[in-house]
């Protein structure tokens, strides 16, 4: 239960009464329920959704995509900001880019790429709603923080002294496989091949990119991973 409320408490701004110290085998444990706060909050969007008057599909989808974003703090588009900003700015140069990374300014291109991101949600959302289709809220977080796990898995990570370094090197690796594949085998049973498909090549080509320039992953690089899922689930079920 602790490794639990260590990953809600990191994820999300829902209040969690946890004020111990972590063990580095707490932490590492943590990861593993990165997806469960994944459904978790997709359960909560999924119910508020239910709630609302369903009068107006816009406003619905509206106060949905505020809840998500205020749930999580922003966390997750605070990498993709910085990722857009150093994949512009950082003019290829990988040290470049991993000091743009860790800029807490936002240009041009990062405010760009987020208002992109939150409109095309948005428009998937209003979609979605109008039909009252609710299954998708859980699939998209849960797949967004199993993407996480995926690059853990798969990256190298090459932030020294990062916040990931302790979350990897304590990461129960047998276990986190066997739970990316579960959460692969719900989404394909609640929101089809296709939109397994399309977060699958998204998070491939993030990968790919990412080692391109940076020689692997950061903490920023999972954010981003987290929206561009999330997205990709979102509206690839609303086409």
């Amino acid at each position: 239960m602790d490794s639990f409320l260590i990953a809600l408490q990191f994820l999300t701004r829902i209040p969690v009464d946890y004020r111990g110290l972590p063990s580095d085998k707490q932490l590492g444990r943590s990861v593993l329920f990165y997806p469960a706060v994944g459904l978790l909050l997709g359960i909560l969007l999924a119910a508020l959704a239910s709630l609302l008057p369903g009068n107006s599909a816009l406003l619905q989808a509206a106060l949905v995509l505020t809840a998500w974003v205020l749930s999580t703090g922003g966390l997750h588009l605070d990498g993709l900001a910085d990722c857009a900003d150093a994949w512009v700015g950082g003019y290829g140069d990988r040290e470049r880019s991993l000091h743009i990374m860790k800029d807490p300014a936002s240009g041009p291109i990062a405010v760009s790429v987020l208002v992109l991101v939150l409109l095309l949600k948005f428009a998937a959302l209003t979609a979605l709603l109008a039909q009252s289709r609710f299954a998708p809220l859980l699939i998209a977080p849960l797949l967004g923080r199993s993407a996480i796990l995926v690059l853990m898995l798969s990256t190298d990570y090459v932030r020294p002294q990062g916040l990931a370094e302790t979350l990897l090197q304590h990461l129960p690796v047998s276990t986190a496989r066997l739970l990316v594949g579960a959460c692969v085998l719900l989404a394909l049973a609640i929101a089809g091949l296709p939109a397994l498909a399309a977060a699958g090549l998204l998070l491939l080509w993030l990968r790919h990119a990412a080692i391109a320039r940076l020689g692997g992953a950061t903490g920023d690089v999972y954010g981003a991973a987290v929206e561009l899922v999330e997205t990709a689930v979102l509206v690839t079920v609303a086409l």
